[in-house]
């Protein structure tokens, strides 16, 4: 990409992530303590077993190595603000959605290096060894989530009454910004794409519909409600693929591996109206 596309997929990512910072406050944080288990629940499936799921469907699949590392790089970034959005939409719970997403946020910005770097060194043997830049991937994490959501933060904390007016204009700004980014990327990379398009799909529909199923399932075998079950389910399919696209194309500098993303984000919208019509049909005002 030239340097005013990947400019513009910086600011993007940026912009997102203020956005999810103006609908949070530190209550937010604080609402784990008391309240754990949904929430523990929720970030050891996105933490933990999400990338597991990514990583066994890489082995069965057997995809490019290009196809397997952007999978992994995709299941290690955290839910999208797109989550909460949805979540509302599916009446689910949404202060856990928010809290999930944001605190998820913040921890894999040190448990993404660790998975990248495993999956360069994992799949990319038959391309030849790549490195991967570890250190420049855990900097651009700070400035890309923990530097704008801190300043979404504060700006909710200074002016709440701005920062409400400011919401849901930025999340649709966000919604545009990530349309835009996905279809800059599949017309760079058209043809590779094109080329491998009906693998990606497979791999991907697989993992949204095993991540969602055992989100919902496992939450309610441990006896979570419905709604914090709907609302796992959904944090555990929706995926950050604005920040995976930046991770791939910014900092390593490989457009290929933003495939997957691209790919991803529109077709877990299109999956995600299972669990939205499930919720409503469940909790119809």
């Amino acid at each position: 990409m030239d340097e005013s596309s990947t400019l513009f997929l910086a600011v993007s990512i940026m912009i997102i992530m203020i956005g999810m910072g103006l609908g949070l406050t530190l209550h937010d944080f604080r609402r784990v303590g008391k309240n754990p288990k949904p929430v523990l629940i929720g970030l050891f499936n996105q933490i933990i077993l999400l990338p597991l799921i990514g990583f066994v469907l890489c082995l069965i699949f057997k995809p490019e190595p290009f196809i397997a590392i952007g999978l992994m790089m995709l299941v290690a970034c955290p839910g999208g603000t797109s989550s909460n959005i949805i979540t509302l939409l599916a009446r689910g719970d949404l202060p856990l959605s928010i809290s999930l997403t944001s605190i998820n946020s913040l921890i894999t910005i040190f448990t993404i290096p660790l998975i990248v770097n495993f999956s360069f060194e994992f799949f990319s043997t038959s391309i030849g060894a790549i490195a991967p830049p570890t250190k420049d991937i855990f900097v651009s994490l700070i400035v890309v989530i923990a530097v704008p959501l801190a300043i979404g933060m504060f700006i909710k904390k200074k002016l709440p009454n701005f920062a409400q007016r400011m919401e849901a204009p930025v999340r649709t700004a966000s919604s545009i910004l990530l349309a835009l980014v996905i279809v800059s990327i599949l017309v760079k990379e058209f043809e590779l794409f094109k080329k491998h398009f009906s693998d990606t799909v497979g791999i991907l529909v697989a993992l949204n519909a095993l991540t969602v199923s055992i989100g919902f399932f496992g939450s309610k075998l441990i006896r979570l409600n419905l709604k914090q079950a709907i609302t796992i389910a959904i944090e555990s399919g929706i995926q950050n693929g604005t920040l995976t696209i930046s991770l791939a194309v910014i900092t390593i500098g490989k457009p290929e591996l933003a495939i997957v993303a691209a790919v991803y984000g529109p077709l877990m919208y299109l999956m995600a109206l299972v669990p939205i019509g499930f919720g409503v049909r469940n909790f119809e005002k």
